[in-house]
């Protein structure tokens, strides 16, 4: 049997909320392959929510307080994590929030201060945590961090999230430029609609699904499972050479300029069902 790709390796997974989590996803690609984990939580009823699946993986992970709100816990947090590790060779950022009452309605509605919190949280916090892994990530290392479609086009009730998503992106290029000098990798996953706490919050979120597994290439959705295993590969030694990427993982709906014919009924059905 060949040797687990991730055996001797450690890292921080950011943003486990509850086991439909893409987080989830990736922390059981990584587990299955050796990796030893840890996971932070934002606050105690988090906490609760991620030590039952903590319980469930092989290595007992370290659990970490940090609120990405709040930069002295985010350098609390890495600190504690040296502290205890010395080196990492990973991270995952899957963190992103905004107001869902201004997730409906006009993008040019949303007020500043639900801007500068969408932002903070869904962008500033991804450079950050760079920011505090980059003096204890080996060479080799790899961070992955996670958007979605909505940051390359207009997509209903996404809004001030899908800019948050835009700049996360510019801010994987730039981060990979600065991290790449110390030979660390730097990406993010684009997944495709994946019933999730954070989804919750996007209206008609129901038959966005829908209308995704009818009129992508696959004609069905990705799982938080497909998405764990893209994001192995990423931070895996099976992508070395790959930095700066947007890699798309929605069953090829990113590639499509229209819905597809054979399917129209089930399309319009979708758009007027009430």
């Amino acid at each position: 049997m060949s040797k687990p790709l991730m055996e001797g390796k450690k890292g921080l997974i950011m943003g486990l909320a509850n086991d439909k989590s893409i987080a989830w996803g990736i922390a059981q690609a990584l587990n299955e392959h050796g990796a030893q984990l840890a996971i932070s939580y934002q606050n105690e009823a988090l906490e609760k929510r991620v030590k039952p699946l903590a319980a469930q993986l092989d290595k007992e992970p370290l659990l970490l307080q940090c609120d990405v709100s709040d930069s002295a816990s985010m350098e609390a947090c890495f600190n504690e994590l040296a502290a205890k590790w010395g080196k990492i060779d990973f991270l995952v950022h899957a963190i992103a929030f905004s107001d869902k009452n201004q997730l409906r309605g006009r993008t040019i509605d949303t007020t500043r201060d639900n801007f500068a919190m969408t932002m903070n949280i869904s962008c500033f916090s991804f450079l950050e945590a760079c920011k505090y892994a980059s003096p204890i990530i080996n060479e080799g290392g790899a961070v992955v961090t996670l958007t979605y479609m909505g940051s390359e086009r207009v997509l209903p009730n996404y809004n001030i999230m899908g800019v948050a998503k835009a700049a996360l992106e510019a801010a994987v290029r730039y981060a990979a430029m600065d991290m790449g000098e110390q030979g660390v990798r730097v990406n993010a996953i684009s997944a495709g609609p994946v019933k999730t706490l954070a989804a919750s919050g996007i209206g008609d979120f129901r038959k966005m699904l829908h209308w995704n597994a009818l009129n992508s290439a696959l004609e069905r959705n990705v799982t938080p499972e497909e998405v764990g295993m893209a994001a192995l590969g990423l931070l895996s030694d099976c992508g070395t050479c790959i930095t700066g990427e947007v890699l798309h993982v929605d069953c090829g709906y990113h590639i499509q300029g229209m819905l597809r014919m054979k399917n129209i009924e089930q399309n319009v059905e979708v758009l007027t069902e009430g």
